[in-house]
């Protein structure tokens, strides 16, 4: 058996009590590190909460190799955890799959999201998302500027747009690193870089950090620790702009 269980946003609190069960039954529990991190909390934490042995997996452990977790999962139940919830990245599905592939049952525990929480910290409409994009540290040789690309063809749509910052093992983006790489692409690829965002930081804890503006504004504006998360916004309905004003000091 393997069961996703998702993790929720921030620490320990946001597990739900299902989730926890499932956790303290399970005969191993492995966590996902790459797509997101709870920043509340650590491992030596989880295994203290938890009263077990947390193994934790690169994305090459998942993506490339995940035999282990598949043959434990066909000897007795296996917990897989993911920040946030288990199914909104791709390779978790692509995991399940393969499990069920090889005669596993698998099932979800859901969790809370960033994806669905930006629209609360935000005031944000969700079903006025379009496609999103992750922008990456850039690299020697390499500044990829597709994730621009997603957010120019979201605002002739008039849609918002959800932009994913890059984890590192030892480093995290931030909100104006995101945006000084965002002008950077536009200069690159000869597009107007946006003229309103919206940034998010330490989604899920007691102190959540959100303040909407231009880019100038919101690359001298200190959003503290990470994880950070970024939303350039299409033309904003009377309501969005209000809670913006209200809530993000637009």
């Amino acid at each position: 058996m393997l069961t996703f269980v998702g993790l929720g946003l921030y620490d320990l609190g946001d597990i739900s009590v299902k989730g926890l069960e499932c956790v303290r039954n399970a005969d191993a529990v492995f966590l996902e590190s790459y797509t997101s991190r709870l920043m509340g909390t650590d491992v030596p934490a989880m295994e203290a909460f938890f009263g077990k042995e947390v193994r934790v997996l690169a994305r090459e452990d998942v993506e490339g190799d995940p035999r282990e977790i598949i043959e434990r999962a066909a000897r007795g139940r296996v917990v897989f955890l993911t920040g946030g919830d288990p199914m909104v990245s791709t390779t978790h599905a692509d995991l399940r799959m393969r499990a069920a592939a090889a005669g596993i049952e698998t099932s979800i525990i859901h969790a809370s999201s960033i994806s669905s929480a930006v629209c609360g910290l935000s005031g944000l409409q969700n079903y006025r998302f379009g496609k999103s994009c992750s922008v990456p540290f850039p690299a020697k040789g390499w500044f990829p500027t597709a994730p621009l690309e997603t957010v120019a063809a979201n605002l002739t749509l008039n849609l918002h747009t959800l932009v994913y910052l890059d984890i590192q093992k030892d480093r995290y983006m931030r909100i104006p690193e995101a945006i000084a790489i965002l002008e950077e692409m536009g200069e690159k690829r000869g597009i107007e870089p946006p003229a309103l965002y919206v940034g998010i930081a330490r989604a899920g804890s007691e102190s959540p950090v959100v303040a909407g503006g231009t880019g100038a504004k919101l690359k001298e504006t200190e959003f503290g620790p990470p994880l950070h998360i970024l939303v350039v916004p299409g033309e904003l309905h009377p309501m969005e702009r209000e809670y913006l004003e209200m809530f993000a000091g637009l």
